[in-house]
């Protein structure tokens, strides 16, 4: 299938030059804020910053996923209608990998080879952009905030262009292991997991807190798979009560669908990538509809355990919920307003922190060297790992229950390492409440 290509531009009505968000000092090359703009670098023209990403906007990925390209686009549109950043509008090009690791080499190639983009932001999928990881660093082309909790990222010595930012699937494992190993002692405990680095990093840190004597069963699927039934079967037969399961979306329903047809009802605790509450349900309603079924997707997402990192959908009073609703209700209202849009929103909102910091008339090496010296939490629940010697992102989370198609978080925002020994810990710190303008400062 070609790659489709979606830009979101600067075709609004808002002046690039009337934000307020363009003065303030930084850390770039052209940093005076009296500077006049100039194209510093590929990518960047006196008036906008070109990046690109690679998303599954087909594929089994898809589901889900194909809305946090969109949301980012909307959260940019946002910010280019009030000045964009330092007077730039942000353009962004993303191109459809269908989550094939293959067609993410040629579109990434063309980005940069062709488009000459600034950056790529938010590349999506761990097998996927393993598949350009190196190419980038070899361009020395800023590689930020891939959408992946992969620990293979938070390698700065060997590839210092790439950073994560979701929570990594080490920690996530180690939060959610704790919990297992907490509230199901003496269960039986199956593990079902994507078989790449994003489904062995969770187990990784699954291991460090569950005791080895409790897992009866390690079943994994691929995504270019749908059956998983055989899998499914396994953990049944081994008497698994309490499935943790690291999957996409997609593989998450079938999960859930095929347990159903045996009359088999763990306790499921999935990780955050898998487990977005509206997603779920029309994927859960999609799939039984085409088996003749009709299910309610609320009442089978009821009960599932997980995590997040982003404050929860349903606190409407969150200053940073708010804010994303209100740029979804603005220039992104066809999609629902989900974990996925809200994702996308997110991220965005860090990039746009991060070109602030960057300076006025930022080279590459300055958005790299922005990043490394820290940047502010925003809208995550947890300080962000960045340094020169850490490129890892979000480093804890909370756990919740999904309670009538919302999650509820349960208990307080914990942190850890992704090491075995690494202690996980209460924040104690409370988040900062979202910037008024929706703009983050410089």
């Amino acid at each position: 299938m070609p790659a489709i290509a979606v830009m979101a531009t600067a075709a609004l009505a808002v002046a690039a030059c009337s934000s307020s968000s363009s003065s303030g000092s930084s850390t770039g090359s052209g940093s005076s804020s009296s500077a006049a703009l100039t194209a510093s670098a590929p990518g960047i023209t006196a008036t906008t910053i070109t990046i690109g990403s690679h998303q599954p906007l087909t594929g089994p990925a898809a589901p889900g996923y194909s809305e946090i390209a969109p949301a980012s686009a909307a959260y940019f549109a946002y910010v280019n209608a009030h000045g964009g950043v330092n007077g730039r509008k942000i353009v962004y090009k993303y191109l459809d990998d269908g989550y094939n690791p293959t067609t993410t080499a040629s579109v990434v190639r063309q980005l940069v080879l062709q488009d000459n983009v600034y950056a790529i932001f938010d590349g999506l999928g761990t097998p996927t952009h393993l598949a350009v990881e190196s190419f980038l660093n070899a361009q020395k082309v800023p590689d930020v905030f891939v959408a992946s909790g992969c620990d293979c990222w938070n390698q700065p010595a060997t590839a210092p262009e790439t950073f994560g930012w979701q929570l990594d699937y080490i920690r996530e494992g180690k939060i959610l292991g704790q919990y297992v190993a907490k509230h199901f002692a003496g269960k039986k405990i199956g593990y079902f997991y994507q078989d790449d680095e994003f489904g062995t990093d969770g187990v990784k840190g699954l291991d460090y807190e569950i005791p080895k004597s409790m897992v009866v069963a390690r079943q994994t699927y691929v995504p270019t798979n749908v059956n998983i039934a055989p899998a499914v079967a396994a953990l049944h037969a081994a008497g698994a009560q309490v499935v943790v399961s690291f999957s996409i979306p997609a593989f998450t329903a079938l999960l859930k669908l095929n347990s159903l047809k045996l009359g088999y009802s763990p306790t499921l605790v999935v990780s955050n990538v898998g487990s977005d509450a509206i997603t779920l349900s029309g994927l859960l309603e999609s799939f039984a509809k085409q088996g003749g079924a009709t299910v309610n997707g609320n009442q089978l997402t009821a009960g599932i355990i997980t995590d997040g990192y982003l404050p929860t959908l349903g606190d409407a009073s969150n200053s940073w919920t708010a804010l994303f609703k209100k740029v979804h209700d603005t220039y992104d209202a066809k999609a629902p307003f989900d974990g996925n849009v809200y994702y996308g929103e997110a991220v965005a909102y860090t990039f746009v922190q991060a070109m602030l910091k960057a300076g006025k008339n930022p080279t590459r090496a300055d958005l790299v060297n922005a990043i490394n010296a820290g940047l502010p939490q925003g809208p995550a629940v947890a300080p962000y790992a960045y340094s020169s010697t850490d490129h890892d992102g979000i480093t804890g989370a909370y756990m919740g229950v999904i309670t009538n198609g919302v999650l509820t978080q349960e208990g307080p925002v914990l942190t850890t390492d992704t090491t075995a020994s690494g202690a996980i810990t209460t924040v104690t710190a409370s988040q900062q409440a979202a910037p008024a303008s929706g703009i983050p400062s410089p």
